[in-house]
């Protein structure tokens, strides 16, 4: 009886509109939509039925409650003060950004949302959280796909979108945690391979990155090559495309994607991005995933494109608001058809193995204009290793390495030391297939991202 009345008192004292926020909070786990929970205590009763409520576990209540801000009605009303976790950092970055956005902005965005909503779900009536229970409804946003979200917020009210950013953040820093586990005994700290000159790496500097945009990052992405019928459809690229774009959203980057280029495609996409205005941008990163050669890249109707092509439109002369700006280029493909071997192994893996390339000379893709770095996935003359399902060896590590050690303060160079090592580390099933990657750069500074 006590813990019933506990639940009438906080009833009592929650607004309407707290009501259908706190409803809005629990559409996750009690897995339906909750819009037409009308009462307080028929929201606490479906949560009881459920077993996510009770006189002995009523943390649920005060993870609510502190979400919504009546931090003093937990106190008031004697509620444990340790707050369960059972509202997902998706569910809570939604509603925080419902009390954020003001009348205008809603207004905004329902003009936006024209095209994708009916029209009755678009009046004036209809509040924030049933704009975004009617989006997920419609299967235009979820948890792993903020992409239309994104674009709302950019354009109603900017500011927010560090919110998106930090929920992607935590998604990326859980998939490592899940997937890539962290390789061992290695820092950022460590001291290079090579002897380092007599000259103090301090007095080297950072470049700047304290411009509103971090910059664009863009991904190309050639998975099918039916039309080339020299090479197969690239397995596993999605998930390398999945992963640099949670990376570098995280890291502040604007990020666009293009699938499938031909090679005249590739060189248009680079071209109009290099004539954009990058005035107000601190960096650009250029990620392409494709079949390749020695020094090339495919496009998926076969035709080549050297490496010097894909960072000739940036460079000082092409490219004036980039100049004295660090352009990163992570290449995932091919540079030959040999393959390194691990040692004290003879037969190559078979045919069917999980592992497969992406089967460019060093002198060709190494950057001759200053303020590039070239991160390839593997030395001259040798193929590229990608897991059909997992991704490639090469992006996987560059993924985690960044999320690890970007919030550590460390410089990218450091970390491209980093991938090499993780990456040579690396074999297929068979214990046969060994990769290398090859970082070149003409940086003149260290590039280390805020977080």
């Amino acid at each position: 009886m006590h813990f019933q009345k506990l639940l009438f008192d906080i009833g009592k004292a929650l607004s309407g509109e707290e009501v259908k926020a706190l409803a809005f909070l629990c559409t996750d786990i009690l897995g339906r939509n909750l819009s037409s929970v009308e009462s307080a205590s028929g929201l606490f009763s479906r949560l009881r039925d459920q077993g996510f409520l009770s006189a002995e576990q009523p943390h649920l209540l005060t993870e609510l409650l502190i979400i919504i801000q009546r931090v003093r009605l937990t106190r008031d009303v004697d509620l444990p003060a340790e707050p369960s976790s059972l509202i997902s950092p998706y569910r809570k970055m939604l509603y925080n950004l419902s009390e954020e956005l003001t009348a205008d902005d809603l207004k905004d965005m329902k003009f936006l949302l024209h095209s994708y909503l009916p029209r009755r779900k678009l009046e004036e009536n209809v509040s924030t959280l049933e704009i975004w229970l009617e989006m997920e409804h419609k299967d235009l946003m979820n948890e792993h796909n903020l992409h239309l979200l994104e674009i709302l917020i950019s354009k109603v009210c900017p500011m927010l979108k560090d919110k998106i950013n930090q929920l992607k953040a935590q998604q990326v820093k859980i998939e490592v945690v899940e997937t890539m586990p962290p390789p061992k005994n290695m820092s950022c700290s460590e001291p290079p391979t090579s002897q380092p000159s007599d000259t103090n790496t301090e007095v080297l500097g950072t470049y700047p990155m304290t411009s509103a945009k971090r910059g664009i990052c863009l991904i190309v992405n050639n998975f099918d090559f039916t039309k080339f019928k020299n090479y197969q459809n690239r397995e596993g690229t999605m998930k390398d495309e999945e992963r640099l774009h949670k990376v570098f959203a995280w890291l502040g980057f604007e990020v666009e994607v293009k699938h499938d280029c031909e090679g005249e495609q590739m060189l248009t996409a680079l071209r109009e991005l290099a004539s954009r205005n990058h005035g107000q941008a601190d960096c650009l990163v250029c990620c392409v995933l494709s079949h390749g050669d020695e020094g090339c890249v495919y496009g998926v109707d076969g035709h080549t494109v050297a490496i010097k092509e894909l960072k000739e439109p940036f460079n000082g002369l092409n490219c004036a608001s980039l100049a004295g700006k660090p352009k990163l280029f992570f290449i995932q493909a091919c540079q030959g058809t040999g393959e390194q071997k691990a040692v004290n192994v003879v037969p190559d893996g078979p045919e069917d193995s999980a592992v497969c390339s992406d089967a460019f000379k060093a002198s060709d893709a190494i950057p001759s204009e200053a303020d590039f770095l070239l991160g390839m996935s593997t030395v001259p003359s040798f193929v590229s290793y990608r897991h059909r399902k997992n991704g490639s060896w090469f992006i996987e590590s560059l993924c985690q390495n960044l999320v690890q050690m970007v919030p550590k303060g460390c410089d990218l160079v450091s970390i491209m030391t980093l991938v090499n090592a993780d990456v040579a580390k690396k074999t297929d099933e068979a214990g046969v297939k060994k990769q290398m990657p090859q970082p070149a750069f003409s940086l003149r500074r260290k590039v280390v991202f805020p977080i």
